[in-house]
């Protein structure tokens, strides 16, 4: 208990010496980049996932927990909420390689089309990126046949202070089984 006690106090002199005020009104500072892990410069990745939109079966990855506005009575299940924990694979096959999980949410946000407000962090679990995460939040224009685009607003560890886009685009679709399989290229800059 001492011991963890200890730890924790020298972190927090380190973690507040790392940080020094700037005008005087003692909440702003300019911190160490070097204690957030910061390097000089920022790297551009390019990762491309297949998400698996799973609704049926006895394994759902999405589940409903609010249901479309009935009186709007329209096509787009405006109102709708999802939230879901989909796999992230290599290839178009849900049995190909997981490489993480799509974790979030997303809504039916018009009452003209079907445009969802995706909110979504890649829980990456291979090789250096285990851990670490890509936030996604944008608007997907789910029947487009052209390359939807969604920003990436940040993520963590590897992708701390992380930006970037994601093109987005249907790979496959099956309205009998309510299934879907999206192909996600994301660009990221990070340090």
């Amino acid at each position: 208990m001492v011991t963890k006690f200890l730890i924790f106090f020298f972190l927090s002199i380190i973690a507040l010496t790392s940080v020094t005020a700037e005008d005087g009104t003692g909440f702003v500072g300019s911190p160490n980049r070097k204690f957030l892990g910061l390097k000089t410069k920022e790297k551009l990745s390019h990762f491309r996932f297949y998400w698996h939109d799973i609704l049926t079966g006895s394994n759902p990855s999405a589940i409903q927990i609010i249901p479309s506005v009935p009186k709007y009575n329209t096509t787009t299940s405006f109102g709708l909420v999802r939230i879901l924990d989909n796999p992230l694979t290599l290839g178009p096959e849900l049995s190909s390689k997981q490489v993480g999980r799509a974790e979030g949410l997303y809504a039916s946000a018009s009452r003209s089309e079907l445009s969802l407000l995706m909110v979504m962090n890649f829980a990456l679990t291979e090789g250096k990126y285990n851990g670490s995460t890509i936030t996604i939040m944008g608007r997907n224009r789910a029947l487009s046949k052209v390359s939807r685009e969604m920003p990436v607003i940040g993520g963590s560890g590897i992708f701390r202070f992380a930006r970037g886009y994601a093109l987005v685009k249907t790979h496959s679709s099956d309205p009998k089984t309510m299934q879907a399989t999206v192909e996600y290229n994301v660009y990221v800059l990070h340090y």
